[in-house]
């Protein structure tokens, strides 16, 4: 593939792991390495990337709310739906490379594994109201004490999603395991309970390697 196919041929790469795993260190590699490459980046994240999505998010994110799990699963479709209308597609089809901090992938892990609703139906949403899959996704794992412990070592409050036991956490790491077992075509699974500079060259070595495969 040459360099003016690459850059008329949008991407999309998401970046998916538990609470505590490095994901906006990994962003910024991610960014970096597709912009050496010759594309043009977006870079956004879930919930949110829109007006409607940053104030979804403001509410499925607040400790003050107790959300039904239903309820939280069509909030996070609804902001979705909005990122890829307004914001995904239409980078795609200008050849640009779009990098989410999480997509779909996170509702089956979050809501599927960790809240015990039914894939059948995260897929079928996933149909209808995304209509997309990221070609390339990286999947920080990280142990769910290690991870967690990151995060409350940073002070402040936690938000309602953070906030969670340790078993919800254990539920989600296995289901983002299992959605990579599954798709290991499209998923690069990355150590990142080593030190960062490690876990940021895995990163760029995973992305450099997909873009290779492409040409």
């Amino acid at each position: 593939m040459s360099g003016g196919e690459a850059i008329r041929r949008g991407v999309f790469v998401s970046l998916e792991g538990g609470e505590g795993a490095g994901k906006s260190t990994a962003l910024a590699a991610l960014r970096e390495g597709l912009q050496e490459a010759g594309y043009a980046v977006v870079a956004t994240r879930e919930p949110g990337g829109t007006p409607l999505g940053e104030g979804l998010r403001t509410l499925l994110l607040d400790p003050a709310l107790a959300t039904l799990p239903e309820a939280e699963l069509l909030l996070m479709f609804a902001a979705r739906a909005q990122l890829v209308r307004e914001l995904i597609l239409p980078a795609l089809a200008r050849g640009q490379a779009v990098v989410s901090d999480r997509f779909t992938d996170a509702s089956f892990a979050y809501q599927g594994g960790g809240r015990g609703l039914d894939s059948g139906w995260i897929a079928e949403l996933e149909r209808r109201a995304a209509g997309i899959r990221p070609d390339l996704t990286i999947l920080l794992d990280i142990g769910v004490a290690e991870g967690l412990q990151r995060v409350r070592s940073r002070g402040g409050e936690l938000d309602r999603i953070e906030a969670e036991r340790g078993e919800f956490f254990e539920r989600v790491r296995a289901a983002y395991l299992a959605r990579a077992a599954a798709e290991p075509a499209r998923f690069r699974v990355i150590d990142a309970s080593r030190p960062v500079e490690a876990v940021m060259a895995d990163v760029r070595a995973a992305l450099a390697g997909w873009l290779r495969s492409r040409a």
